[in-house]
């Protein structure tokens, strides 16, 4: 990208709703090797189309240049973030400010949503790319001609893509590595209290790893797993505990304890989840969202919807892509649910 004895110029394009925190996790290595390198070797701006406020996803405001007054520039790497509803924000000048940096030799990276806007600039055909788990379905549904998987980030060649939140800054942390060597990106980890970095390769979601430790027994994980293999085509809990290796009883009792809920409503709800993706982030029908997830039946397919979500999904299809800061399920769903624990 940039000889490491040369500034790098970092271009950061943000789009309505954008993760502040994907965002500036991203910057912040850059930031430490400048510090910790006692110069200035990278310098970054942040841009959006329209230029002066924009707010991200957390109701936070940041002042930013509009896109045209940086036409001229050429910087080392371009990076493009967005969160909520990408398909909003590709416009025309949008696509082709990314495709002309492209063109004259820039570093291409989408953090979060952003693949979206990357494939609707075309640069994505025949590729790979990631996005954040939550939009997976989604993105692959709009873009068949794109590889997506389920990686914390990818780098190949000169475009890169993260599916955002805290591994935006190890995907930094690779990016500084290449241009900066193994010397200086060691210390800004260090630095930045990065323990253990997940290089290429390395998935969103970790089938033997929870945050708050493994308390679940491996039975309950077990039966968890099997669910999620079979979202569309469903299985029968009887089946599933023999597949399992465990009595219905005592899966009732387990899941009771450390699920707080039953087998059935469990796998209700993660059908149920995957839908709301499905509605809020694609043009499928209804109908088919529903098949896709296990609902045969699509009468009831909406009224489970609405008893999860609050709204049945033909209105959350036009409400659910609102930002979260505005609205979000829990805000939903009546109080009467709530207290049953529904």
């Amino acid at each position: 990208m940039q000889n490491k004895n040369e500034t790098t110029e970092i271009l950061v394009l943000v789009t309505p709703h954008f993760n502040l925190a994907a965002t500036t996790t991203f910057l912040d290595p850059f930031r430490a090797a400048n510090y910790l390198g006692g110069k200035q070797l990278f310098q970054w701006c942040i841009a959006s189309e329209a230029g002066e406020m924009c707010r991200a996803s957390n109701g936070l405001e940041i002042a930013v240049k509009p896109l045209d007054a940086l036409r001229q520039t050429q910087p080392d790497i371009v990076v493009v973030s967005s969160s909520w509803t990408p398909e909003a924000f590709t416009s025309e000048p949008l696509l082709s400010a990314i495709r002309k940096f492209a063109r004259t030799g820039s570093y291409i990276a989408g953090i979060d949503t952003a693949a979206f806007i990357l494939a609707e600039a075309g640069l994505l055909q025949g590729r790979r790319a990631t996005v954040h788990y939550e939009h997976i379905d989604a993105f692959g549904e709009k873009y068949p001609q794109t590889e997506i998987c389920e990686d914390l980030f990818l780098h190949e060649g000169s475009l890169g893509t993260c599916c955002g939140g805290a591994a935006t800054g190890e995907f930094a942390l690779f990016l500084l590595r290449g241009i900066m060597g193994d010397a200086l990106t060691n210390d800004c980890a260090k630095y930045l209290f990065y323990r253990n970095l997940r290089g290429p390769g390395a998935h969103q979601t970790d089938d033997h790893l929870e945050p708050l430790g493994n308390t679940a027994p491996p039975k309950v994980r077990k039966a968890i797993e099997i669910m999620e293999r079979h979202l569309e085509t469903l299985i029968s809990i009887p089946e599933l505990c023999k597949l399992a290796g465990v009595s219905q009883r005592q899966l009732n009792r387990l899941f009771q304890e450390y699920v707080k809920t039953s087998p059935q409503l469990y796998y209700r709800d993660i059908r149920l989840d995957r839908s709301r993706g499905l509605v809020t982030q694609t043009e499928l029908p209804i109908s088919e969202v529903a098949l896709a997830c296990g609902f045969p039946s699509h009468v009831h397919f909406a009224r489970a919807y609405k008893r999860r979500f609050g709204l049945p999904p033909s209105r959350d299809r036009i409400e659910g892509r609102v930002p979260f800061e505005f609205r979000a399920w829990p805000m939903y769903r009546p109080a009467s649910l709530l207290q049953n624990g529904e």
